[in-house]
């Protein structure tokens, strides 16, 4: 066999192979054996039926069909192999001649992983948001622990501000009660701006059996972002009250004995929250840092894949759970389409820039993923998918995706070598030692790296004749 390499442009490439006639050989007598077990002709037993008659009854063209479609990928593969090429996705084959006897020639067009020269990224210098904690970040922190604790009392009056309604629900657009705009019990803070817009005005003073009708723009269900004609209805008026911030609150709340020791252990908190906000600030910014450095050619089909799994990721499985679909999502979010299709290609171009540069980073850099470090990835991944971790890694193990995920955390690896060797200072001009967040940077790197692995990730695939 031999084989050409001709390059289209950047990303694509074009095979050409020439295949001597006795290189055929293996995949004719496997066409013959598979159309003897296929077929019946009179006076033979099956599977017994001579080359020579099957040529005669079903035609030589029949049995080099079968034998070419059984060939091409080998011979596919063995030209990419020689030619060391990373290919991605599935040829786009067309054979060109086929002389019985003689030679098998064709082309298979398809895309590769670019040539990408990563530069010197110790220069990259990026700013981030100071870790500062206020006392008015820890008054409000112990605040919303004490709003947990609230208790609350039915009382006899019109409600106010502050007051947990109880109340019934009936939403109609066109006149039409919705099959999913009937709703009763509904619990409700006056002022908490968690149902509909409007609600507020149409409760306050009401008191228990007290109806109102107001018109409000749906958020979800079936008639989202529709105007719709709502009534309420209140069954029961109850003050909230809130308790008395001391040593017994701390008690109550905490594991804590004071006051002072609930409020040093929130400060930690927040402090601590707001290293991780930093850590992942800094890799995201290193990384766009990164990508402005390097020139990266996206393969066009490779990009009209990501952005349309990327649309039906939304529609069929986002916006599916929520009710909406895409014309209701972009009402909502105040877009066009052309907005939200340039959104969308910009995302996915990011996406498979930062796989293609992270991947280049894991060979220059000759980074290795170790088990232990596979295990905590799954882990987590886990989690977010709501799975445990037996559930996740057995649907891991069973659709083939460990190699993928071993990819997102040799990504996060490469991200992380990038943040350490940059100039990270916060917004007071203080250098940020990211050493504590290591950890932290390195896992948002391996997870913000997901989205475009589905599409981008490198396949070699069986062409079709």
């Amino acid at each position: 066999m031999k084989s050409a390499v001709e390059t289209l442009n950047p990303t694509r490439v074009r095979l050409t192979v020439e295949v001597p006639f006795e290189e055929l050989k293996d995949s004719l007598d496997a066409a013959y054996k598979k159309i003897n077990q296929q077929v019946t002709v009179k006076g033979f037993r099956k599977g017994k039926i001579p080359a020579r008659v099957i040529d005669q009854r079903f035609g030589r063209g029949a049995v080099l069909e079968e034998a070419v479609n059984d060939a091409l990928p080998k011979f596919y593969t063995d030209a990419v192999n020689n030619a060391e090429l990373n290919v991605l996705g599935q040829p786009e084959v067309d054979i060109t001649e086929l002389k019985d006897g003689e030679t098998l020639n064709f082309t298979a067009e398809v895309d590769i992983r670019p040539a990408i020269e990563i530069p010197d990224y110790s220069g990259i210098e990026v700013e981030v948001d100071a870790v500062e904690v206020s006392e008015e970040d820890v008054d409000k922190a112990v605040e919303e622990l004490r709003e947990r604790f609230a208790s609350t009392t039915p009382v006899e009056r019109a409600a106010e501000d502050g007051d947990v309604v109880t109340i019934d629900l009936e939403a109609k657009v066109d006149g039409e009660v919705l099959e999913d705009g009937v709703a009763n019990g509904v619990s409700y803070t006056i002022g908490s701006g968690e149902l509909l817009e409007g609600i507020d005005d149409a409760v306050k003073g009401l008191e228990a059996g007290g109806e109102a009708t107001f018109t409000s723009e749906l958020k979800g269900g079936s008639a989202a972002g529709k105007e719709a004609e709502v009534s309420v209805k209140v069954t029961q008026v109850a003050a909230r009250e809130l308790p008395e911030l001391d040593d017994d609150f701390a008690q109550l709340a905490s594991e804590f004995d004071t006051l002072e020791e609930l409020r040093t252990d929130s400060r930690k908190r927040l402090e601590n929250m707001k290293q991780y906000d930093q850590a992942t600030q800094a890799q995201e910014r290193v990384l766009e840092k990164l990508l402005e450095l390097v020139e990266v050619p996206v393969p066009e089909k490779l990009l009209e894949d990501e952005i349309n799994t990327r649309k039906h990721n939304l529609e069929h499985h986002q916006l599916g759970q929520m009710g909406l679909d895409l014309p209701q999502y972009l009402e909502i979010q105040g877009k066009t389409a052309e907005e939200f299709d340039t959104e969308t290609r910009e995302a996915a171009v990011k996406g498979i820039k930062t796989q293609f540069v992270l991947d280049e980073l894991v060979n220059k850099e000759k980074l290795n993923v170790n088990q232990e470090e596979l295990t905590e990835h799954l882990m987590r991944r886990a989690a977010s998918s709501g799975m445990s971790p037996d559930q996740f890694a057995q649907a891991v193990v069973e659709g083939g995706q460990v190699p993928m995920l071993v990819g997102e955390v040799a990504r996060g690896k490469a991200l992380a070598v990038v943040v350490e060797a940059a100039t990270v200072k916060d917004t007071n001009g203080e250098i940020v030692d990211l050493d504590d967040e290591e950890d932290e940077a390195e896992s948002a790197a391996a997870e913000g790296t997901e989205a475009a692995d589905a599409s981008a990730e490198a396949s070699e695939e069986k062409p079709e004749a």
